[in-house]
Order: structure tokens, then C-alpha cells, then sequence
């Protein structure tokens, strides 16, 4: 946090991140939390507000309706609360990448919608997710990017560019993030794993 108004926020993506990642999911009975996702983000909310911040383009594409998503997304907040965690909003992008959309990831609207009306410093937030989009979304308006290898993670490793911090999955980024509490923002520091610098392809 920088003043008494503005906020640290963390951002997470929903499927491969905080969920097991089964494609289009229609049904809440296809939810399946990691095991680490409600302690890690008990621990995460002491200090930071909690965003879910999903690309949902199957609606786009057909394979889900709005609806759908929606259904889930509210499980998904209605389980982490029962457990003690609140979110305090999710935002989703229904569209294709060849909409061209102002929403989708890694373009920034969500994370300065969330700075406009939740009162959440950028700078000082960081962004956790398990595809490259994840972190450049994080790296586009100066936030902390922490990709994970969960989800579709693995897969798409070798096709991220940038010097970003490389965990495991949730509770590894908690806790790089946590030991740095207090700090005035969360950056890559020496002795962590990180993909080599190269030059980050521009926003789409």
C-alpha cells in the first residue's frame, strides 16, 4: 500500500491458476480447486484485495453462453467465501482474440478499471497466472507478473518472452509474494528463477 487511499492488489487468473483447467466449463460440477488455492489466498488477502481476471473466449467462439460463465465464475467466489476468502471482483473477456477487443489479456482495461474504482496501486500489485498473456497483461501497466506451471502453464513456458518470475503454482508465488510484505513494491530480486530477458512482443 502507498497512501491511505490506493490499495495492493493481486489478479488471478481462474483456469490452470486457482482451478484445474478442463476447457470450456459449463458446469459448476467441473470446478475443481488446487489444493493450495483457498490457503494461499487466506494468506494473500491479509495484505492485498483479490481479483479473478479471466478470457472466457468460448463464449465468443460458441462453446459457452454467457450464462455459463457466469454460473461458474459465481461458484468459484461462493466456495472461496464459504471458506473465508473474498473476492472482490470478477472480470471477464467473452470475446476472440480476432474481435480485437479492448478486454482481452494482455491488454490492461481490467487492471485499470479495478485501479479506477477499487482504488488499487498498480504499481504495488501483481498479476498470477499460467499463460504468457498472464504476466504481459502484469508488465503493461507496471504491475508484478508471477507465471505459474500449473494449467497450460508447462506447455506454454517456452514461448514466454521477458524476465518474469517462473513458480510452480499458487502457494510458491504466495510465498514469494508474502515474504516481501511490507515492501513498497514487489520486485524480481537476485537468486530467482526468472525467464531470460528478450524483447516482450507487443500488446496484440
Amino acid at each position: 500500500m502507498t497512501d491511505n487511499k490506493m490499495r495492493s492488489a493481486i489478479f488471478l487468473d481462474r483456469d490452470g491458476t486457482l482451478i484445474e483447467d478442463r476447457g470450456n466449463l459449463s458446469s459448476t460440477a467441473e470446478v475443481v480447486f488446487f489444493p493450495e488455492t483457498v490457503e494461499s489466498l487466506r494468506r494473500l488477502q491479509q495484505d492485498y484485495l483479490l481479483f479473478i481476471v479471466s478470457n472466457q473466449s468460448g463464449v465468443g467462439e460458441g462453446l459457452l453462453t454467457v450464462s455459463d460463465v457466469e454460473r461458474v465464475n459465481d461458484f468459484v467466489v461462493e466456495q472461496l467465501a464459504a471458506a473465508g476468502v473474498a473476492i472482490m471482483e470478477v472480470y471477464w473477456c467473452p470475446h476472440q482474440r480476432s474481435d480485437d477487443c479492448e478486454c482481452i489479456k494482455p491488454k490492461p482495461y481490467f487492471l485499470r478499471q479495478a485501479s479506477k474504482h477499487h482504488g488499487v496501486d498498480l504499481s504495488t500489485s501483481v498479476v498470477i497466472g499460467d499463460h504468457p498473456h498472464d504476466v504481459y497483461f502484469a508488465d503493461n501497466v507496471g504491475a508484478k507478473g508471477i507465471y505459474v506451471l500449473t494449467g497450460h502453464g508447462r506447455r506454454h513456458c517456452r514461448d514466454l518472452t521477458g524476465d518474469f518470475l517462473v513458480v510452480a503454482g499458487i502457494a510458491e508465488a504466495t510465498e514469494w509474494i508474502m515474504s516481501r510484505r511490507g515492501a513498497t513494491a514487489v520486485r524480481t530480486g537476485a537468486g530467482e528463477t526468472s525467464i531470460p530477458a528478450r524483447k516482450r512482443p507487443p500488446i496484440p
